[in-house]
C-alpha cells in the first residue's frame, strides 16, 4: 500500500523539521539520563521513574519514525505555486458567514500543519473541502454538526 502523501507549506516542512531535529538531539538525551538516574535507584520492577521514563523513550521513538516518514512523503507547496483565482492549499481566504455576518480569514494547509486556534484549517476538513476549487464570490455550504453554514468567498491571497 502506497503511503498518504502529506501536503506541507514552507513553513510547515521547517516546523516539522525543527521538532524532528530537537528530538533526535535534545530528547532522546533527556529521556536516556532520565533511565540513567532511575536504574540508579535500584531495582526497576518497582521504580515509577523509571518506568515514566521508558514510556517517554517510546513516545518519543514513535514521534521521530512518524516524523520521518511525514517528511518522506511530503510535498511542498511554494507560495509561487498558489493560484489566487481559485482556493487551494497554501491560500489566504476571507469568508463571511451569510447567517450572521461574521468575516474569517482562513490558511488552507494540509492536515500535517492544521491549526484551527491559529485559523490554518486543514484541506480535509469540512470547510476546506467545501471551498477548496471554489473562486471569489462562490457561496458554499459547509455541513457541521448543528446543520449548514453558509459561506461567501470574499478574498482568495497568497
Amino acid at each position: 500500500m502506497a503511503e498518504k502523501e502529506v501536503i506541507l507549506t514552507q513553513e510547515g516542512l521547517k516546523k516539522l523539521e525543527e521538532e524532528l531535529e530537537h528530538l533526535k538531539s535534545v530528547k532522546r538525551r533527556e529521556v536516556a539520563e532520565r533511565i540513567k538516574v532511575a536504574i540508579g535507584y535500584g531495582d526497576i520492577s518497582e521504580n515509577s521513574e523509571y518506568e515514566d521514563a521508558k514510556n517517554e523513550q517510546a513516545f518519543v521513538e514513535g514521534r521521530v519514525i512518524t516524523l520521518e516518514k511525514m517528511l518522506r512523503n511530503a510535498r511542498i507547496i511554494n507560495n509561487d505555486e498558489v493560484d489566487t483565482d481559485a482556493v487551494n492549499v497554501g491560500s489566504i481566504v476571507i469568508l463571511k458567514d451569510l447567517e450572521f455576518g461574521d468575516i474569517v480569514e482562513y490558511s488552507i494547509v494540509g492536515t500535517a500543519e492544521s491549526d484551527p486556534f491559529q485559523n490554518k484549517i486543514s484541506n480535509e476538513s469540512p470547510v476546506g473541502k467545501a471551498i477548496l476549487g471554489k473562486r471569489k464570490g462562490a457561496v458554499v455550504d459547509v455541513s457541521v454538526p448543528a446543520g449548514v453554514i453558509q459561506y461567501e468567498i470574499i478574498d482568495i491571497k497568497k
